[in-house]
């Protein structure tokens, strides 16, 4: 898996202007209580059949400490992890959840401080019955994550940095964070009307 170190500064925001619309997850993937702290570290993908849950418990107890387990999701209709899994995930070092489903136990999991990144809760938990290889590339939120991606998330949402770019994605993020840095907000008003100016006056516009 690829070193998540140097991820942890660098916010979704910044992450998703590096690497484009492609590796942002959809906006029904959202922190299930907040503020949530900011996470990042190599994916731990999982996938599992519509009403099963089973290879998600199996991951708990296989991914390393500092992954974040990403879920591929067969349905929104059941439970995929609830309190217990949550608790034995964060006491064996697991960064987080990204779930492209459900859990349930929200309150127990707030409690915690287990950040849990999925579209919702239900109380009703799915079935395990069904085996499916791990860290296999999965699509969660609508990204093709492999094993060892890097996922970082927060409030903002849910960025994939792919595995073999990671170098060139934290230069090239550090690059713009220098420029803002260094940019005052009077600077960055007159570039930014000059610029909306001009796109008003290619187009025709007229008004004040």
């Amino acid at each position: 898996m690829n070193d998540a170190a140097g991820f942890e500064g660098i916010s979704p925001t910044t992450l998703a202007d590096v690497l484009g619309r492609g590796q942002v997850m959809d906006i029904g993937i959202r922190p299930l209580w907040g503020p949530v702290p900011r996470v990042a570290g190599p994916a731990f993908t999982v996938r599992c059949a519509p009403g099963d849950n089973l290879m998600l418990h199996a991951a708990i107890h296989r991914a390393p400490a500092g992954a974040i387990v990403v879920v591929e999701s067969g349905d929104t209709d059941y439970a995929l992890a609830g309190g217990n899994v949550c608790a034995v995930a964060q006491r064996r070092g697991i960064a987080a959840f990204v779930l492209d489903g459900l859990i349930r136990d929200l309150a127990e999991v707030r409690e915690m401080g287990f950040p849990v990144f999925a579209r919702g809760v239900i109380p009703f938990p799915g079935a395990k019955a069904v085996a499916e290889p791990l860290n296999t590339a999965v699509r969660c939120g609508g990204v093709e994550v492999a094993a060892g991606d890097i996922v970082v998330a927060d409030e903002e949402g849910i960025v994939v940095v792919p595995g073999g770019r990671t170098e060139q994605v934290l230069a090239d993020a550090g690059k713009k964070l220098a420029k803002e840095a260094d940019e005052s907000l009077d600077d960055w008003e007159r570039e930014h009307r000059a610029r909306i100016d001009a796109i008003l006056t290619g187009q025709g516009f007229e008004g004040v």
